[in-house]
């Protein structure tokens, strides 16, 4: 009679070459996506260098000016990256709770779920100029001005994509699980929230970049610290070279953000197998 150990280790044995076949498709695609990137990066440098040649420094500076300003910025004023995305992260983490929590409920509740959509879609035709505006007349802080901006602008992601999960989830998982008599949290729990995940990771890689632009924005009309404002700053003092190295800083913690939400991804799903188009 086979024990338990014998059982484990025959299973291992053969979720091994599964995984290990599921995993190089990921790293041939993640290396082609190093490889790209590179590349695009090689080549908008060259770009920029060679029409550097041909205008004045005060509407492109060269790569080597960009580097200059760029390591003098590291150098004097790094407190303003860390406000930022300190503002940037706190502002995300609270649109996923709330965002998720409030899609949940648009999609699960017949009594409240009807409201919550009527008003997440208001708040979406809403311009985020006006809520920038409406912000400073009614917050006398501007951390309390730049975390309202953000939050009314990036909830309705979450929101309104993880309602569209919900109403996407298959009848036949909602039957068969419901065969068992769960309760409700149950359902939720096994079955409703698991689903969403996907939906959440997704939503979180595409609001990234359009979170970083607005937390910029949102300090140059609001702020006298973080990176927006020290970007006025250079543009009031004609520094073009400074503005290109605060906007070469921002793609990079872009790319930051995006490769931690991809590694989270791969972990939160991980038992999901990869489509590869042949």
């Amino acid at each position: 009679m086979a024990t338990r150990d014998h059982v484990l280790k025959a299973g291992a044995g053969l979720a091994a070459p599964a995984l290990a076949a599921g995993a190089k498709p990921a790293i041939k695609r993640d290396r082609r996506d190093l490889t790209a990137l590179i590349v695009v990066v090689l080549l908008i440098g060259v770009a920029m260098q060679i029409a550097s040649g041909f205008v004045p420094d005060y509407i492109l500076p060269s790569p080597l000016a960009i580097g200059r300003a760029l390591a003098e910025l590291l150098t004097s004023d790094l407190t303003h990256v860390a406000i930022t995305l300190g503002r940037l992260a706190l502002a995300i983490l609270f649109s996923m709770t709330v965002g998720v929590s409030i899609g949940l409920l648009m999609g699960t509740s017949k009594v409240v779920g009807p409201y919550l959509r009527a008003l997440v879609i208001i708040d979406t035709g809403i311009p985020a100029l006006s809520w920038m505006l409406v912000a400073v007349f009614w917050f006398k802080d501007p951390e309390s001005r730049i975390f309202f901006i953000l939050t009314v602008i990036l909830l309705p992601f979450y929101a309104l994509n993880v309602y569209e999960g919900v109403r996407s989830m298959s009848s036949e998982w909602l039957d068969m699980l419901e065969s068992f008599r769960p309760t409700r949290w149950q359902t939720l729990r096994y079955l409703i929230i698991p689903h969403t995940v996907p939906y959440v990771l997704l939503t979180t890689k595409s609001v990234i970049g359009y979170a970083i632009r607005m937390v910029i924005f949102a300090e140059l009309v609001a702020s006298a610290v973080g990176i927006g404002s020290r970007m006025s700053f250079a543009q009031s003092t004609f520094r073009i070279d400074q503005v290109m190295a605060w906007t070469f800083v921002l793609v990079i913690l872009n790319l930051i953000f995006q490769w931690l939400a991809g590694l989270a991804e791969k972990h939160l799903l991980k038992w999901r197998k990869e489509a590869t188009v042949r």
